[in-house]
């Protein structure tokens, strides 16, 4: 048999050209054009594609034959309209490949940029319920703790406005992007009325939700409080579905029933009386209006950007610093809460807090829109593990089993409120795809082991008749 190359280099064979079949052409569809293809690489000319197989037999052709080290990938056939197939091009193919990994790297350096941010979620709140613990041991007033703090909320809009400027090329004053931001609060922007009413139910609930937070370190450890906390998880999927009427998933009501679990094994640790169950019922406060104030949130103000949310904190802000003072000097003239000077309060302690409590609260708020949300919520409970590693090492706090069983009940119930709302069908397709992908190995094997046995009894001049 004479080779292709031996052809070429002979220059005694005649020449050989592929003629398209003019008798293939299905009935109602046009005749493809006449033309030939030279064999020798000198030749310019390609028959056009059309719908009556031409090109098919020609590539069965080329194949059979090695026509010039043909590659069914890199074929020099066009289609009908002129323009090249994206996937028999080198190019296209090079193209494809440099999206998929672009879209490779874009999606890892996401998940990095997600973890990071769980870490800095996780370490800000557990150095807040630490720096908190800190502070108590020589200034016991969680009032004026909790309006401090949230007083630092009004930095919310300039540092938004600032990571604004640098990071889009549309420069905007100040006044012009409060402006703009205002809009949440209606057409007209913002009015005293507006102010006053949209701001001060929130207002309420932030201080409330921080006060009994920082009244239940007082009573229990910040592991304990931590963990209680997790439960406003489990509170919101209960307001949303009662209120907001959202899908009824029978997962979540299990963890919520987890977490209800987990909150009476707490209080049962040390007895109901005592301390103990009074820092439980605190706690449990707190995990509720804060559950209260996400669902009022959603259901009052929307799906909000984040220049909007920056504004509304802000404004939050504000009026924590004119109406909430008032608060705490009512508490300071009754004595609940009272210091001796303005310079003896350890102001190091009260602006480490309040820092590590507005970076949390910006990682939270900022960390939904660069990442996505579910790993904020894994941060905000890897806080339960990371001040129970404080509490052992630095206060060597011992756990009892009952409270080490109720922490484990309430993470695992946050876990399972974490969970997708079409987390069933997703888990019923893949489940699918891991079978078909077997029942297809498995036939592969089947027709393998088949070609096997009839190549042996072939051999061996004999017929085997499969069996019905």
């Amino acid at each position: 048999m004479i080779s292709a190359e031996s052809v070429l280099e002979s220059g005694e064979q005649p020449c050989i050209r592929l003629e398209p079949l003019k008798s293939t052409h299905l009935p109602g569809k046009t005749t493809p054009t006449g033309g030939s293809r030279s064999v020798f690489p000198g030749s310019s000319s390609s028959p056009k594609v059309t719908a009556n197989g031409v090109h098919d037999i020609e590539d069965r052709i080329l194949r059979i034959t090695g026509y010039y080290g043909y590659n069914p990938g890199y074929s020099s056939h066009r289609r009908e309209d002129g323009s090249e197939s994206q996937a028999e091009t080198p190019g296209s193919e090079t193209s494809g490949e440099s999206r998929s990994y672009q879209t490779c790297t874009n999606t890892a350096l996401k998940v990095l940029g997600g973890l990071l941010v769980v870490l800095c979620v996780s370490s800000s709140w557990v150095g807040t319920t630490q720096v908190v613990k800190l502070t108590f041991q020589s200034f016991s007033c969680p009032f004026f703790i909790s309006w401090f703090s949230s007083n630092w909320n009004i930095l919310f809009f300039p540092i938004y406005y600032s990571l604004h400027v640098v990071t889009t090329r549309e420069k905007q004053t100040p006044i012009q992007k409060f402006r703009e931001c205002s809009k949440l609060f209606g057409e007209d922007g913002m009015t005293l009325k507006l102010f006053v009413k949209r701001t001060a139910p929130f207002s309420i609930l932030w201080t409330l939700t921080n006060y009994l937070y920082l009244l239940a370190l007082k009573k229990l450890t910040a592991t304990d409080v931590s963990a209680l906390y997790c439960c406003h998880k489990a509170f919101v999927f209960l307001l949303s579905w009662i209120v907001l009427k959202d899908r009824f998933m029978g997962v979540r009501i299990v963890a919520a029933i987890m977490a209800i679990t987990g909150i009476v094994m707490m209080a049962y640790a040390d007895g109901f009386h005592g301390d103990s169950f009074v820092g439980v019922a605190l706690a449990v406060g707190s995990a509720s209006t804060s559950a209260l104030y996400k669902v009022l949130f959603k259901m009052f103000l929307g799906s909000a950007s984040l220049g909007e949310v920056a504004h509304f904190l802000s404004t939050m802000g504000f009026f924590n610093l004119i109406f909430i003072s008032c608060v705490s000097l009512i508490l300071y003239f009754t004595a609940v809460e009272q210091w001796d000077s303005l310079s003896s309060l350890p102001w190091g302690y009260l602006c480490g807090l309040a820092g590590l409590w507005l970076v949390f609260n910006i990682l939270v708020h900022v960390g939904v829109v660069l990442t996505y949300p579910i790993l904020i919520s894994i941060g905000t409970l890897l806080s339960v593990p990371g001040n129970a590693a404080v509490d052992v090492l630095k206060h060597e706090v011992i756990f009892s089993v009952v409270r080490l069983a109720a922490t484990c009940i309430i993470c695992l119930g946050f876990l399972l409120l974490l969970l997708p709302e079409e987390w069933d069908s997703v888990t019923l397709r893949f489940l699918a795809t891991i079978a078909d992908k077997k029942s297809e190995e498995h036939g592969e094997e089947l027709t393998e082991s088949s070609v096997h046995t009839r190549s042996r009894s072939r051999a061996n001049g004999t017929v085997s008749i499969p069996l019905a």
